[in-house]
């Protein structure tokens, strides 16, 4: 059985936080390192200039992951040294190993080239045992050092001190190379190398952590136990169909732009550049995206977007002035993917794949696996490449050679790694959809820059207005600010948040959020969040909704009433027509009324004519008639002409009561008098609304019954009886009678 890992004296989360700088420092040195010695397009080259075959490249490449297998052995060992020490000490014995390299030329003049490339392979072995046993401290003590909750964060960080650094040297690489004849350009750069590599583990040295495990402190080794982990497994099973399909490619990438696309050595290295600046510009990005939505939507976002790697150097034009051009673009558009896939996949593996307390086992096996997955896809690649030598033709729009089954690969793995990602203990809950749709819907780029402005915001004014320019964003990328903005201190913070969460889309977090200030004792927010709840037209806000009509507060009532016929369920129309009956509260009845017009209730016509009647504020009887005038449908046309009046009441009037003689006058059966319409737009016309109400009166009561609803029938009459008592004392009743005249009738 295993039992829990003994971790003496682990570091406090203040110390591992100062070790992270030396941390960044350490993997910014070993930037160059890698760049100028066995990880970059300079070691590529450099194993051509000697004369070796693709395959047997592939071969050499081969020792670095397959080395990785030594860590199922050595682990415990490794555990009882010490991470750190272990590591230390294995890091600066592969750079010793990695200076024989500048003993190459004299080895070449003295020995010949088939004894160089014996040499050059047991430098490459021997750095690739070294390299192994350091990773195999390095992984478990990364997991101990590094804060959960800063791990997506740090890792963006941490790529971008490295990707500036790593530009840098590509670019010093390119240009040596270009200068230099011989192998004296890539002396230079493995001398460099080596001196970065001595700087990288003095930097390492000042992280926390990483202690000696005490034998009868260890765990029991049980690695059937992390072999039986089902997300364990699906996890390493999709890591090797990634890496078969991604090393083979991009390893013998140089290669292929050299020989089949026709760049320059130079312009072949500075294609790294193009690399780096794409994981530079998306380095944060995809850190705090993982922090803040999860390891999985950011890792699968860069699988999807590798995919897309093969097709483009597939199509990319050849020989041609702007190959180089397009190159770089790839090369950008492949930093981009590589940093969202090296992020999120990391951050899944450390955070939800492996359990802390195992991480000895699991990291032990981990390491091993992608060792194997890793050397193999070298050698399939070297042979791959070597069995195509003489592949060549054109299929559509696609040139064949040799390296076309490596893009093949590299398009159809990438997919296959999704059925065993969907394996994996997932450590978010937003979909890769969802994912997509915070960065395609609502402007993303005013959303980042109101967050980034929002939490440099200095006081409250400042807070209360990027907190409204979060929701005139519209993107779901607010969603952390916009609800920290509910719980801030200052009132006038929290309203503006409600507001701005009422104009952004629907979200879950939001409507609850919402929810639990609707059900508060701050009536003030609570209206807000009422009203909020109406304008995201979201059914989600139904049930909160509908309970706060039973509040304490009347102003919550109201507003939740307005919500909810915002909202257009029909289902509550007789809730609420049961409580407008019952209801004696002025500002209530106003509220379940409107709702009701919202709604279409035509059953609740009576009551609304009969609250109309009995209105004495102005604007109250507007909101009352244009509730009857949704009932009659097209509430556009009422609107319309009350605006309108605002500017020149009787011109308004008269030209729509000339469009209605114009309709229900030119009939037979439908005649109304023509002479009465008539008078009544020639009255209006002249502002004379008194006079043109009362004969508007008089055309309502001829209009045929039977050309009419019931609905308008009732409508009608009710404003024919007051026209004539209120005249243009109440002109909304000559307003809702030409709107429901306007609308149609039962022929319509």
């Amino acid at each position: 059985m295993s039992t829990t890992s003994y971790s003496p004296a682990e570091p406090t989360t203040i110390e591992k936080m100062r070790g992270l700088r030396w941390s960044i420092a350490g993997d910014s040195a070993n930037s160059i390192f890698v760049q100028f010695t066995f990880f970059g397009s300079v070691f590529i080259l450099f194993l051509d200039a000697l004369g070796l075959g693709k395959g047997a490249i592939g071969v050499l490449l081969s020792f670095f992951p397959f080395a990785g297998l030594i860590a199922l052995v050595i682990a415990p060992a490794v555990a009882r040294f010490g991470y750190k020490r272990t590591f230390l000490t294995f890091w600066a014995l592969r750079t010793v190993i990695t200076a024989l390299l500048l003993l190459t030329p004299q080895v070449l003049a003295h020995f010949g080239e088939a004894l160089t490339i014996v040499y050059v392979g047991t430098i490459v072995a021997g750095f690739a045992l070294c390299r192994a046993t350091g990773e195999t401290g390095k992984y478990p003590w990364t997991q101990e050092y590094v804060p959960n909750h800063v791990r997506g964060k740090f890792s963006a960080l941490d790529n971008l001190f490295t990707t500036i650094v790593g530009i840098v040297a590509v670019s010093i690489a390119g240009y040596v190379i270009d200068q230099s004849t011989g192998f004296r350009g890539f002396m230079l750069l493995i001398g460099a190398g080596v001196a970065a590599g001595f700087l990288a583990v003095w930097a390492y040295s000042f992280i926390p952590g990483g202690h000696p495990i005490p034998a009868a402190h260890q765990a029991h080794r049980d690695l059937r136990e992390a072999i039986a982990d089902t997300s364990f497994r699906n996890y390493l099973l999709a890591i090797a169909l990634m890496t078969l399909a991604t090393i083979p490619m991009t390893s013998f990438l140089p290669l292929f732009m050299r020989e089949e696309v026709g760049l320059a050595d130079g312009q072949v290295i500075l294609l790294q550049n193009g690399t780096l600046v794409g994981s530079l510009l998306s380095v944060y990005a995809w850190g705090w995206a993982a922090d803040r939505y999860g390891s999985t939507p950011v890792m699968l976002s860069g699988v999807l977007m590798r995919v897309f790697l093969p097709v483009f150097w597939l199509l990319m034009p050849r020989n041609s002035a702007i190959s180089l051009y397009v190159a770089l673009a790839i090369a950008v558009f492949q930093g981009v993917a590589n940093m969202g896939w090296a992020i999120g996949s990391a951050r899944l593996l450390f955070v939800r794949v492996v359990p802390p307390d195992k991480k000895s086992d699991y990291m032990a096996l981990y390491y091993a696996w992608i060792g194997l997955a890793g050397g193999l896809s070298q050698l399939v690649g070297g042979w791959i490449l070597d069995l195509a030598q003489g592949v060549s033709g054109q299929f559509l729009v696609v040139t064949v050679d040799p390296y076309t089954p490596l893009f093949v690969m590299g398009l159809t793995l990438p997919l296959a790694s999704l059925f065993f990602f969907r394996g994996v203990q997932r450590d978010s809950t937003v979909s890769m959809g969802k994912f997509a749709g915070f960065l395609l819907r609502g402007n993303p780029f005013m959303a980042v820059e109101s967050m980034i402005r929002y939490h440099m915001a200095r006081d409250e004014e400042a807070t209360v207005r990027m907190t409204e320019r979060l929701g005139q964003a519209r993107s779901l990328l607010t969603t952390e600010e916009l609800l920290e903005s509910l719980h801030d201190p200052r009132f006038n913070v929290r309203f503006e948040a409600i507001v701005a969460i009422g104009r952004t889309r629907p979200d879950e977090q939001l409507i609850e959020a919402l929810t639990t200030v609707l059900q508060s004792t701050d009536p003030a927010l609570s209206v807000m969040a009422a009203w909020a709840l109406g304008r995201m037209h979201d059914e989600r806000a139904r049930e909160p909704l509908l309970a706060a009509l039973d509040s304490e507060y009347r102003s919550v009532r109201a507003h939740s009433a307005r919500s909810l016929g915002t909202l257009g369920d029909v289902s509550i129309a007789p809730d609420l027509l049961a409580r407008l009956e019952g209801e004696r509260d002025r500002g209530l009845r106003i509220a379940y009324a409107s709702a009701l017009g919202q709604l279409q209730a035509v059953e609740a016509a009576p009551w609304l004519i009969k609250l109309l009647y009995e209105e004495t504020d102005e604007m109250l009887r507007r909101e009352l008639a244009l509730a009857l005038a949704r009932l009659a449908g097209e509430e556009r046309y009422f609107v319309q002409l009350q605006r309108q009046m605002k500017v020149d009441a009787g011109t308004v009037l008269a030209q729509a009561v000339t469009a209605l003689r114009k309709k229900w006058g030119g009939e037979e059966e439908t005649a109304v008098s023509s002479a009465t319409l008539t008078d009544c737009a020639a009255a209006l016309s002249q502002n004379d609304l008194a006079q043109g109400f009362v004969l508007l009166s008089r055309s309502l009561v001829e209009l045929p019954a039977d050309q009419l609803t019931i609905l308008q029938q009732t409508i009608l009459a009710e404003c024919a009886v007051r026209l004539a008592e209120f005249g243009e004392a109440r002109p909304e009743y000559a307003l809702l009678a030409l709107h429901v005249l306007g609308v149609g009738s039962v022929e319509d």
